[in-house]
């Protein structure tokens, strides 16, 4: 019988590309149902590659039903977590429902996975949860310091997790990857946002001076990384996920710019956001040397190939 693997939030950007990736890789090994409860970052479009394949389903709900998860958990063998509310703009104009869904849906979860037991229960975190750090990267040790709701929520469900393996010895695994870039983002990130614009011929919105420093990964070497860190990494472990390319967000910006044909008299620098944090960095030193991963996909060459995704995908934000 195949192995049954239930992914939350499996309609989203990393989701939908990870579901993608098991069903290339391991079409009779593995079935996979998708939990989504298609909130505006959720696109059903995301899975018209996979719909059809054998050993694919479909379910249209929250990770907050209890009978519901209940019910999908029970029929798993593992459970791969991404299903959260991420942006970070929306948790500073209102909280509660990153709290309702990052928190409890989390537990909800975690909940039924202890009930049915034996399954191993992959949680999708965030650099984010570590706060700022001016120098150096972060070890997967290092103290959580979030600085927003949204961040301060997946602190919590990461604690929540991993105490479930703790307390009842649930196979739990966490991982925190950098910023991701790739096709079928949703176009309130700064990569969608500002290549949809900038391709429309508007003007796009830059925070601050855009001395902002964050970390790049395509999201083939994400999806990589989870799988590995699925199918070998250790119970109540943390794994950074990391690429080690760093970009102020103005470099960025310059990036597409030059891959959209235009130039910074397109760019207006707005006023910066509460509480953002200045600068991201990991060390993924951990999955690199436990499950000899590494990032294979250059980031000049992923930005352009993102840029050339949404150009000929103009429909697909609309």
């Amino acid at each position: 019988m195949p192995k049954k693997i239930l992914i939350t939030g499996g309609a989203g950007f990393i989701g939908s590309h990870y579901a993608q990736s098991l069903l290339d890789g391991h079409r009779n090994a593995l079935s996979v149902t998708v939990l989504d409860k298609l909130t505006y970052a959720g696109n059903a479009k995301n899975l018209d590659e996979i719909r059809e394949l054998p050993g694919f389903r479909f379910v249209r709900g929250s990770i907050c039903d209890a009978d519901l998860v209940d019910e999908l958990v029970g029929e798993a063998d593992e459970i791969v977590h991404f299903a959260a509310e991420t942006h970070v703009d929306r948790s500073i104009a209102d909280g509660a429902e990153f709290v309702r869904t990052n928190v409890l849906g989390t537990g909800t979860l975690l909940e039924a996975a202890r009930r049915h037991g034996g399954r191993r229960f992959v949680h999708v975190s965030t650099d984010e949860v570590y706060g700022s750090i001016a120098t150096g990267s972060w070890p997967e040790e290092h103290p959580l310091r979030p600085s927003s709701p949204y961040s301060a929520s997946k602190a919590a469900s990461d604690l929540l997790a991993l105490s479930y393996h703790t307390t009842y010895g649930l196979d739990v695994v966490v991982t925190r990857c950098c910023n991701n870039l790739g096709p079928r983002q949703y176009p309130e990130k700064i990569i969608p946002l500002f290549v949809t614009r900038l391709l429309a011929g508007c003007t796009v919105p830059l925070y601050g001076t855009g001395e902002n420093v964050r970390e790049w990964m395509h999201v083939d070497d994400h999806v990589e990384a989870l799988e590995r860190v699925r199918t070998r990494g250790r119970p109540g472990e943390i794994y950074n996920i990391g690429s080690g390319v760093e970009l102020t967000n103005r470099e960025l910006v310059a990036a597409l710019l030059e891959l959209c044909d235009a130039d910074w008299d397109r760019v207006e620098f707005v006023a910066d956001r509460p509480g953002h944090d200045r600068r991201y960095c990991l060390d993924s030193t951990k999955i690199r040397t436990e499950l000899g991963w590494t990032p294979r996909r250059d980031l000049r060459t992923a930005l352009a190939d993102t840029v050339d995704w949404y150009r000929k995908n103009d429909e697909w934000a609309a």
